[in-house]
């Protein structure tokens, strides 16, 4: 079955004047247009391809890969506005078009919006929504406590960040677990650091608890061999200058610090912090 809206893996079948086509195990073909055959090519070649479907709402593929696939979310930027929704630039010749029905806030041309492909089942056709929110499900979680996870951050809130977790469930990254710029559409990791109460998930961009700090740890060491074994920072120094000069909260600078000198890494001065020189 050739799957619209994804990549698919298909046999060269046949040349036309228009392209050539593709087939796939079911004998189901789609039409690769001349501007997307390579080269060099012979039947039977096998050939990686998105489909989806042409102004005329035929099956189309091409080689070109779009920005966002079916049931996947992503930052687009909006082309224009008719009277019928909104089209975006999602990297292929016809646009993504998102109904305004889809919009949680009004669309305009040139402006950028986070959003979620899906396959519509009246049309069948791939369209955006912006309503992100009813993509997402957290009545039975995939994770657990201390997991890493794929994140995408969707929009901020007044306590955070909100971010899509491995693509099916919603979680939170509080205000002051942020020690770096986050923008809407960022892909990193993260881990669940709590299960709250309805499946609500809290994220860290860092490890949790014990976990934290070896890797804190290590990264202060690294810091102090790169500035000459000093830092000007002690457990006196404010949770701001800490926070910007090592992007960490002033709790795990004090774990890891204290990690180091118990191990006789580092020496702990009033005027910072020394890095122990070994003979």
């Amino acid at each position: 079955m050739i799957d619209l809206g994804q990549i698919n893996t298909l046999e060269i079948l046949r040349e036309t004047d228009h392209g050539i086509y593709l087939v796939d195990g079911e004998d189901n073909q789609v039409l690769l247009p001349n501007r997307y055959v390579p080269a060099d090519y012979r039947i039977w070649d096998k050939l990686e391809v998105f489909v989806y479907l042409d102004n005329e709402e035929r099956p189309v593929a091409t080689t070109d890969i779009p920005y966002v696939k079916r049931d996947e979310f992503a930052l687009l930027r909006c082309n224009q506005i008719t009277d019928y929704g909104a089209f975006l630039d999602w990297g292929l010749v016809k646009e993504l078009f998102c109904p305004f029905k889809e919009q949680a806030f009004k669309m305009k041309p040139g402006g950028w919006y986070f959003v979620h492909c899906y396959l519509d089942e009246k049309s069948n056709r791939l369209v955006a929504s912006s309503k992100t929110n009813r993509f997402l499900d957290n009545k039975e979680l995939t994770v657990k406590e201390f997991d890493e996870v794929d994140l995408i951050v969707s929009h901020p809130s007044d306590i955070g960040m909100n971010v899509i977790v491995n693509e099916i469930h919603s979680g939170l990254i509080y205000r002051d677990a942020i020690f770096t710029d986050l923008s809407v559409g960022d892909k990193l990791k993260g881990i669940v650091k709590k299960i709250r109460p309805g499946n609500k998930l809290d994220i860290t961009l860092g490890k949790v608890g014990y976990r934290n700090i070896e890797p804190n740890a290590d990264y202060i060491l690294q810091r102090l061999q790169d500035d000459d074994g000093f830092l000007k920072l002690t457990d006196k120094t404010s949770p701001e200058v800490i926070k910007e000069t090592l992007q960490m909260s002033k709790k795990n600078f004090k774990k890891a610090i204290g990690s180091l000198y118990k191990q006789r890494q580092i020496e702990i001065k009033p005027d910072g912090i020394y890095l122990v020189q070994r003979q």
